[in-house]
């Protein structure tokens, strides 16, 4: 899938006039991100994301939509390309959006507790944006990442199946200070440049509590985690409300090992 992903980015953007003749792939996971050198444009190309999210281009456009609005406000965002038509688009039957290619240090990553410290910054930046955005996040995740499993006669699902009936029954109580957030704030997400930090990947913005944000940076589970994570944040997610979304984001990431191990 890798080499047809990149053909399929390469092409596109020759079609629009912009040349790539040394194409590197710079992750190759749930999506193909690829850089198309020599020109500053960064290719997100959906793998794995387009199996078990039906709408996957509607999470590239909210990558770039939210992406364009933090930079109108003066975050420090990869952007969407200007070199070419940013996206999303569907071509050679893959979705594809377009960046801005931001020079960093790949090598280099902020702690978690320094993320934490950046992350009401963004969270106050964020309260502003207007656009529309999903409700269930991580939950319609879990239950398309569920039904593509089963779909696929992946066996003994039924202790996730449990253990997401669990979750929902303890949702609506830690539904709180809701609004837009980065979805996917881990520290991966924060690249590292020579002008400081800048936030990227939006793919999994969604109106829900800020303590999931929190969660993705707490590091471990547990209820002293959780504390640390919210005193560092200093804002408004109770440790408790982090400790929940933390379980919510492992039972997410547990079914989307199992989806990798299928290859």
């Amino acid at each position: 899938m890798t080499s047809a992903a990149v053909c399929a980015a390469v092409s596109f953007a020759s079609s629009h006039g912009v040349v790539c003749t040394d194409p590197v792939v710079l992750k190759n996971g749930s999506n193909v991100i690829v850089h198309l050198r020599p020109v500053p444009v960064v290719a997100r190309i959906a793998a794995r994301t387009a199996l078990v999210r039906p709408a996957v281009a509607g999470h590239f456009a909210r990558d770039l939509a939210v992406s364009a609005f933090l930079a109108g406000r003066g975050v420090p965002v990869v952007t969407p390309s200007e070199e070419l038509p940013a996206g999303p688009h569907t071509t050679d039957g893959f979705v594809i959006s377009f960046s801005t290619h931001v020079p960093h240090f790949p090598d280099v990553e902020l702690s978690r507790a320094d993320v934490l410290k950046l992350l009401p910054g963004l969270h106050a930046e964020l309260r502003h944006y207007p656009g529309e955005l999903p409700s269930r996040g991580p939950l319609d995740d879990i239950d398309n990442t569920l039904r593509y499993l089963e779909d696929a006669g992946v066996p003994d699902l039924e202790p996730f199946q449990a253990r997401r009936d669990e979750l929902l029954r303890a949702w609506d109580a830690h539904y709180d200070g809701v609004q837009a957030l980065h979805g996917d704030s881990h520290d991966g997400n924060l690249l590292m440049t020579s002008s400081g930090p800048v936030w990227n990947d939006f793919e999994d913005t969604w109106r829900g509590p800020v303590a999931w944000d929190v969660a993705c940076l707490a590091g471990a589970r547990g209820e002293e985690a959780a504390r640390r994570a919210a005193d560092l944040y200093g804002g408004e997610a109770a440790s408790s409300n982090v400790e929940y979304w933390l379980e919510v984001r492992v039972l997410f990431g547990t079914l989307w090992g199992v989806l990798m191990d299928r290859g």
